[in-house]
């Protein structure tokens, strides 16, 4: 999630836990804690897939975050052994505040390794955009209200109701997902197609609108769009996933990470000379927020990997924002899914 709501989230848990001691100090120590595990953005690498792959790696590891949790705590406890809460109490709300921001990330599409080191499949419950005014407005207001007044006992009351709201919310969220994906499925299945993998995302900002792509098993998958309130099917369209150059990266390395870290959501384009690789998952049909050259054609016409750099992207503006309100107000309104499939070539 984005910077704001993990900072105002890590404030709610300490405020609602420790601010009848600490008061307004506690909204400022749990928004720096909750905004912590991102600090691994200031590492530096060598290219653009490293750079996505790696990221909500270590510092997003309930493993390694719990431990730190321990460390803080003794170390705080040392410092200040007379300070008016337990050390259980400490360590609760210090490991909430940690174990939250990566668990929250979980829910976005992205990929969080939840249990590095271990090799798993980043955790994508794919339930919430990555801004979402829902989710962040009630607990916003109920931090900024609390450093106006101060940590009041009515104010940890509304922290701690803001906070059962996100997690509700959380709750309903993944019901929309699974309810845009058994749409897309049973309208497939309704052409005889049997997707081999499918996939809904949260349109921007709301969990009323979703994205839904699909695999069918024979080198093509599907741009979906379904809502809440549809009364007819979801628009589909049918798009080829890859050209026969894409044998060229079997087996290089930062193409296999990028297939881990994905599960295999990707597209191949060749663009002139050039294999563009795109993370299906994120963005919008043609409108997609990574995609990496990993292949160039040579002089002598063969295909040959290189290190991976970044195709431009267009992630769309407010004409496109237009169409996607006007749409999940209206389902008589559909998204031109052709049309902007093909800026995928450009």
């Amino acid at each position: 999630m984005d910077s704001l709501t993990q900072a105002v989230l890590g404030a709610g848990i300490q405020g609602a836990l420790l601010g009848r001691t600490q008061g307004r100090k506690a909204l400022l120590y749990g928004a720096l804690l909750g905004t912590l595990p991102d600090m691994d953005v200031l590492i530096r690498y060598a290219d653009p897939v490293s750079r996505m792959t790696f990221h909500r790696g270590f510092s997003h590891s309930v493993f390694v975050l719990t431990l730190l949790a321990v460390v803080m705590t003794w170390l705080i406890r040392k410092k200040w052994p007379d300070a008016p809460y337990s050390g259980r109490r400490l360590l609760l709300t210090i490991w909430l505040v940690l174990i939250t921001h990566p668990v929250l990330d979980a829910f976005t599409v992205y990929g969080t390794q939840l249990f590095w080191p271990l090799a798993r499949i980043p955790e994508s419950w794919s339930a919430v955009f990555i801004i979402d005014p829902v989710f962040t407005v009630p607990l916003t207001l109920a931090v900024l209200v609390g450093a106006v007044v101060g940590c009041t006992r009515k104010l940890r009351v509304a922290m701690t109701i803001a906070l059962a709201f996100c997690t509700v919310y959380l709750g309903v969220a993944l019901g929309g997902r699974w309810h845009a994906e058994h749409r897309v499925e049973h309208a497939l299945q309704e052409q005889g197609i049997r997707p081999t993998a499918i996939l809904a995302t949260p349109m921007p900002f709301n969990t009323l609108l979703w994205r839904v792509i699909a695999k069918d098993g024979q080198g093509n998958y599907y741009e979906a769009v379904s809502g809440w309130f549809d009364r007819g099917p979801p628009e589909m369209l049918r798009l080829p996933l890859s050209p026969a150059q894409t044998t060229v990266l079997d087996g290089v390395p930062l193409h296999e990470r990028l297939r881990w870290f994905t599960n295999d959501w990707l597209r191949y384009d060749e663009i002139g000379d050039r294999l563009v690789v795109t993370d299906l998952r994120m963005g919008l049909a043609g409108y997609y927020t990574f995609r990496f050259v990993m292949a160039e054609r040579a002089n002598d016409g063969q295909w040959r990997p290189v290190t991976p750099y970044s195709w431009p992207t267009d992630r769309g503006g407010w004409p496109q924002m237009q169409l996607l309100l006007a749409r999940l107000i209206d389902s008589d309104k559909p998204i031109p899914l052709a049309d902007w499939a093909s800026r995928a070539l450009q």
